[in-house]
């Protein structure tokens, strides 16, 4: 049974690795918002995001993760973003990609490996099958690759899927 906390699920025999600002962001009824569950896993953070897309809250959810990975020093973050809906404009994908390398880089200075890296799972329209903003993110230095599938994903992690509990059928 889950024991249940201020906006926290937390399983039986585990401890919540995250904060209220962490687990939830944006406010309910906000239709611009994205929702992030972060939790550490045993060598990575598992990141879950819900809602509607926006380049602003995209930004700003980053940052959040990028807090979770230096508060719990992981070097690998899976970012499950199958849960969200929109379809990023093309300058859009470009400027989180440019966006996100630029904050790996700057977090450096709070403990945040530049080479950490970043396996987005995510479902078209949001995954963009060209990879224009990995590859803007890629050339800035930041270590990333988007997924259609959980399991591809944790496998260039080096994540066995044994060891993430949403893993299965890879969906």
């Amino acid at each position: 049974m889950k024991k249940r906390g201020p906006n926290k699920t937390v399983e039986p025999g585990r401890k919540a690795a995250w904060t209220t600002p962490d687990c939830w962001s944006g406010e309910v009824g906000d239709k611009m918002s994205m929702i992030l569950e972060i939790s550490a896993e045993s060598g990575f953070l598992n990141v879950g995001a819900m809602g509607t897309y926006s380049l602003e809250e995209a930004k700003r959810t980053f940052i959040e993760v990028l807090e979770a990975v230096a508060r719990n020093k992981v070097g690998k973050v899976l970012f499950d973003g199958r849960g969200l809906a929109g379809n990023p404009k093309f300058m859009e994908r470009f400027y989180y990609g440019a966006f996100a390398a630029q904050a790996v880089a700057k977090f450096a200075a709070r403990g945040v490996p530049r080479d950490t890296k970043f396996a987005y799972v995510l479902e078209v329209p949001m995954l963009d099958p060209r990879r224009f903003g990995e590859t803007v993110a890629v050339n800035r230095g930041m270590v990333v690759k988007t997924f259609e599938n959980l399991d591809d994903a944790l496998g260039w992690l080096g994540i066995d899927p044994a060891n993430n509990p949403d893993a299965g059928g890879g969906k």
